[in-house]
């Protein structure tokens, strides 16, 4: 890989991490103060797009999460190490916010009533199309940009560039489904924190979006169409 795209994997790196714990002091300021804070009127409702969001997203990233650990195990590129460790360490975060606030909400982490994923997303929102998927599980793919398991078994067994290009694009497709739904969350949710925690996802994900096209062009790939 070049310096300068070297360059650039350091400085997403180092803003994710940045960002993440930014929004993760916000977030203790704001529960500390009662801002988004489980408090009178203000706590969401189990079918509310707050806990809805916070219920899905917290699965998506478990996922990025498993997939970062598997690629690091499956190459020695230092590039893809760093930006796979930074996916892991900040969305593992995030992850444990969003999990918190349901505590603090005293709300389940499973959807009630059998609701299945994206429920609290319209159809169509933000260019993905929920219809059909509520309560399906697409091989393992629970919600838009997920792998299926038969994409995991792959990754596991791939090694060297083979395992770094399809991490690259199996991650594309995950940060592009993170994205949409972050955004719907920007839109619909009305916790100020967790809209706050949302727009942050949109920003760093899009960088990390741009930076792995560049990474899957070194390896002469590209994203999955």
């Amino acid at each position: 890989m070049s310096a300068a795209l070297s360059r650039r994997a350091r400085w997403v790196a180092g803003s994710a991490v940045a960002l993440a714990l930014l929004f993760a002091g916000a977030a203790t300021v704001a529960s500390a103060r009662g801002d988004g804070a489980p408090a009178g009127p203000r706590t969401p409702s189990a079918d509310s797009a707050d806990a809805g969001f916070a219920r899905d997203m917290a699965v998506h990233h478990q996922q990025a999460v498993e997939m970062s650990f598997v690629v690091r195990d499956g190459t020695k590129d230092e590039d893809v190490r760093r930006l796979a460790y930074d996916i892991a360490n900040t969305q593992a975060n995030q992850r444990g916010m969003l999990l918190g606030w349901l505590d603090l909400w005293e709300l389940p982490k499973t959807a009630p009533d059998g609701r299945g994923p994206m429920a609290w997303m319209p159809e169509g929102h933000g260019g993905h199309d929920m219809h059909g998927m509520e309560g399906m599980d697409h091989d393992g793919a629970l919600m838009p940009g997920m792998a299926t398991r038969t994409e995991l078994d792959r990754l596991r067994g791939a090694r060297g560039e083979q395992a770094e290009i399809l991490f690259l694009q199996l991650m594309t497709d995950h940060h592009e489904g993170g994205v949409a739904m972050a955004r719907g969350c920007a839109t619909r949710c009305t916790v100020p924190a967790e809209k706050r925690l949302a727009q942050g996802m949109v920003e760093a994900q899009q960088s990390e979006l741009d930076l792995m096209a560049d990474m899957l062009a070194a390896r002469g790939a590209a994203p999955r169409p």
